[in-house]
């Protein structure tokens, strides 16, 4: 069914990166999650006027707001795309992660509303009745919730969109709200066990973790997130396939949207190339990128010392030393100073983020030491980093 309604709406449906592309799948997604949530209201609320039931009623309401998560959402898809303008020369991208911050807080509100009337029930127990009528509209709507979860989960990991994956775990908290009323109805219609109010406080909770964590992985990329450690692995292979390139570091992507990327690496070069073919062969590297991973690259040139026996014999003792002392650290940006008296080694020195300052320092005196056990005269200029890739 899924792939049948995206094969109908969807045009060119496999280039997910198209902006367009992508705002057909968060349109449909909302067409359809507003669709059954109205027919789903429209049957409650028929069945709880005919049965006089104010919680079928009650929850028929809870589904016209649910049409109005897909309305929201339907929204945010659509600002997020639009084109780039004047005011916004990166796009509307980080409109999409708006549009799920805020479904997310739907789904704290629900979560929030049910720990109360909950907690209530506990301490003043109602008597659930057991309605058949009642129990098949219920069932009927968690099949309608289950297939819009999936529906939504799949579309959204295809696209890696938040919004869709914040609207695919709201059906998944009505599922579990639902299924919790079902289940303590059954229960009290064979046992007599009033165990409403301690089943709907168990799935609150589930459904405000739920919220916390949609939120939370809304935030990220509005916050600024460490860079994939897929996407690191696969820029900088790409980046360094092209010749005349030794090595890449500092590699920083921001994020405008699921589509839209723009990264900053630095790049390594041998300090003897001819200036206009390094620039030439950077000009080829940002517009190759671009094409290929949609992504806006920035590169920034770091002359490497290829040739000079002292100044490579230098790093490499540096290299060897701190990688000894630590494995995750590394070094960037190597100069070489040679006085009468004294050689100064240069350059920068990435350590994990997990590090104190008072680790960061003894990490520098250690090196620092190592290095005169080796050679007297050295002494060290160290810029201390940290690294913008994920740790694992």
């Amino acid at each position: 069914m899924t792939e049948l309604l995206v094969k109908l709406y969807v045009k060119n449906k496999d280039n997910i990166q198209d902006q367009a592309v992508r705002t057909s799948y968060g349109i449909l997604s909302s067409i359809v999650g507003i669709i059954c949530n109205v027919i789903l209201f429209a049957v409650k609320l028929i069945v709880g006027i005919i049965i006089n039931s104010v919680s079928v009623m009650a929850d028929a309401f809870n589904n016209l707001s649910d049409a109005a998560s897909s309305i929201i959402s339907f929204i945010g898809v659509k600002l997020a795309g639009r084109p780039a303008d004047k005011e916004h020369p990166f796009g509307h991208g980080r409109l999409e992660y708006i549009a799920a911050l805020v479904v997310s807080f739907l789904i704290l509100q629900v979560g929030l509303s049910l720990f109360k009337s909950s907690f209530s029930k506990v301490l003043n127990p109602e008597e659930v009745i057991f309605n058949p009528i009642l129990i098949g509209v219920l069932v009927l709507s968690i099949f309608v919730k289950v297939w819009l979860m999936f529906f939504n989960r799949k579309l959204g990991k295809r696209i890696k969109s938040t919004v869709m994956l914040a609207t695919a775990a709201d059906s998944l908290g009505d599922v579990l709200v639902t299924s919790a009323t079902v289940i303590s109805a059954i229960i009290a219609g064979l046992t007599g066990w009033q165990i409403d109010g301690y089943m709907g406080l168990v799935v609150s909770i589930f459904v405000m973790l739920s919220g916390i964590g949609i939120a939370k992985d809304t935030l990220e990329p509005l916050l600024g997130q460490a860079v994939d450690r897929e996407a690191y692995k696969n820029i900088t292979k790409f980046v360094e396939s092209y010749p005349g390139i030794v090595g890449t570091h500092d590699l920083i992507i921001h994020n405008y949207g699921p589509s839209h990327r723009m990264a900053t690496i630095h790049v390594e070069v041998p300090n003897g190339i001819d200036f206009e073919k390094a620039h030439e062969t950077i000009d080829n590297i940002e517009r190759d990128i671009q094409e290929k991973m949609d992504i806006f690259l920035v590169i920034h040139m770091d002359p490497v010392e290829m040739n000079d026996v002292m100044v490579i014999e230098k790093r490499d003792l540096v290299t060897n030393i701190i990688k000894g002392l630590d494995e995750n650290a590394s070094i960037h940006d190597f100069r070489l100073v040679h006085g009468e008296y004294q050689i100064n080694l240069i350059f920068d020195l990435v350590v994990p983020f997990s590090y104190s300052k008072k680790e960061e320092q003894r990490l520098q005196a250690k090196v620092m030491e190592e290095l005169r056990k080796c050679d007297s005269r050295i002494n060290c200029v160290i810029t201390l980093e940290n690294s913008y890739i994920a740790e694992e």
